[in-house]
């Protein structure tokens, strides 16, 4: 059976690439689909494709980025480095804010799947097990902020929650309609257990990126 689809009328603007902050680029702002144009019953349309189920669905509002060569480069470059702004300590202690590339923040293997059977192989803010879903870990404090990369700074997240979550502070997180939404799934004992990390937050220590010298 073909699914119902609610009408879709967004709202067209056109942008430039310095009106947006580049860094969110990859990190925040994420591909969702694709474009195709071509001629359609004798009319040249572009299609806008959507990967099915993503999050970014059908939204409100579209902007036409107008990019010349030299903003393709610098678009195509974050999309591969995907670069972010993290707090940084400089060599006499201070911090400061930098720039690191994502790929930086590793996550071993072996601490992923300790998270993963802690959490038994299923979403922390869905519950949709990995069997239907592909699994990911997300930091609680966020890596950007500072968050370490252990144990109890990590829960299993589906990629889609991951996705829409992205640098959402953790309380704000399980305020967002989305959570709220999705978190119908979870066990009541998961719901409890999320809510209760709200009082282990100052308890997470925060670390900061060494300067390398």
């Amino acid at each position: 059976m073909a699914r119902s689809l609610q009408p879709f009328t967004p709202t067209l603007h056109t942008m430039k690439l310095d009106e947006l902050n580049i860094l969110d680029i990859g990190n925040t702002i994420q591909i969702a689909g694709v474009i195709y144009a071509g001629r359609v019953k004798g009319e040249d349309m572009a299609l806008l494709c959507n990967f099915p189920d993503d999050v970014a669905g059908r939204p409100g509002r579209v902007e036409y980025l107008d990019m010349d060569s030299e903003d393709w480069k610098r678009f195509l470059r974050q999309t591969d480095l995907l670069e972010t702004e993290v707090l940084q300590r400089a060599a006499d202690g201070s911090l400061t804010k930098a720039i690191l590339r994502k790929c930086q923040r590793q996550i071993d293997a072996l601490l992923s799947w300790k998270v993963f059977r802690r959490d038994n192989f299923a979403c922390r803010y869905c519950g949709k097990p990995g069997g239907d879903v592909v699994l990911t870990v997300d930091h609680i404090i966020t890596w950007e902020s500072g968050g370490p990369t252990i144990e109890e700074n990590l829960l299993t997240a589906c990629k889609k929650c991951n996705k829409v979550r992205g640098d959402t502070p953790y309380e704000r997180w399980l305020e967002h309609p989305y959570y709220k939404d999705v978190s119908q799934g979870l066990s009541a004992l998961f719901r409890s257990d999320n809510q209760a990390i709200l009082a282990e937050l100052d308890a997470i220590p925060k670390v900061a990126h060494v300067r390398s010298r």
